[in-house]
């Protein structure tokens, strides 16, 4: 199974931390990564390392193996597949899903700040003092969604969440953004799912109708402009836009304004 999800940071430069966290050797922890790799659990595409998506350590017996998968895990803002079956992941996960699509079918649609908010919340999803998400915008992952203070989401945009969305304090993201968690590997035949964390840091403003893709960051301070498509990571306090999300210049770096996504005027958004 080829299902996988890009490891947020530098895999090879992180072992010798990983090693020492394990107590173990990093010899010792090679070993686990080649036994690993040789078992689809871990993917090494031309130095970037990816993790299976659909939770796998029934599959492992070796003991310091499976401490090393779950320190991985840990490392992820977001929860893997579980194993469908009879079992209580499953049912977590379908009311989860259950949960989430009355959301986007009904709940964001009423004109109500805090029965939305608090919807979410109840779902899982982890939203800061002061932060909103406006009317029509969906959600998909609700549980490993996290917003943090004074930040606003704004209208008919959609968060996917499932392989973890991380949004910082006083970020702004316009109406008809689009921020997607994952896409299919074309090259394989059977069309697996590939998939990575997103970070959206402090300050940054997302403009109308941009499209962020999946397992990059979005620097502190930066602004994507309108209709840009943004494939790579954004540098803070970068500005950038058009094809390619090209540098057009630099924001100043001593910000400190407040979003005010939420208040008497926003109300009914």
């Amino acid at each position: 199974m080829k299902h996988r999800i890009k490891l947020p940071f530098a895999f090879e430069e992180r072992l010798p931390e990983f090693a020492a966290t394990l107590q173990v050797e990093p010899a010792q922890l090679h070993s686990c990564v080649d036994w690993m790799l040789a078992q689809q659990l871990l993917f090494n595409e031309g130095g970037r390392y990816w993790l299976c998506s659909v939770e796998a350590g029934h599959r492992i017996s070796d003991p310091l193996t499976s401490r090393f998968y779950a320190l991985l895990k840990q490392q992820l803002p977001t929860h893997l597949v579980p194993r469908y079956g009879r079992n209580w992941a499953t049912l977590k996960d379908r009311w989860l899903r259950a949960w989430e699509q009355a959301y986007n079918i009904l709940i964001n649609k009423i004109p109500s700040h805090h029965v939305r908010i608090a919807w979410l919340r109840l779902g899982g999803a982890r939203i800061g003092k002061g932060s909103s998400v406006w009317r029509n915008t969906e959600v998909l992952g609700i549980e490993n969604l996290v917003i943090g203070e004074d930040s606003v989401v704004s209208w008919h945009g959609l968060l996917d969440a499932r392989a973890g969305l991380v949004i910082g304090d006083h970020v702004a993201i316009a109406s008809h953004v689009l921020i997607i968690a994952g896409s299919h590997d074309v090259m394989e035949p059977e069309f697996w799912s590939i998939s990575g964390p997103i970070y959206i840091d402090d300050y940054a403003w997302i403009a109308t109708r941009a499209t962020i893709g999946f397992g990059l960051r979005v620097g502190r301070g930066s602004v994507v402009t309108a209709c840009t498509l943004v494939s790579k990571d954004i540098a803070p306090y970068a500005i950038v836009g058009g094809s390619g999300a090209k540098v057009m210049g630099h924001r100043p770096e001593d910000l400190r304004y407040r979003v005010g996504g939420k208040g008497l005027f926003t109300l009914f958004h």
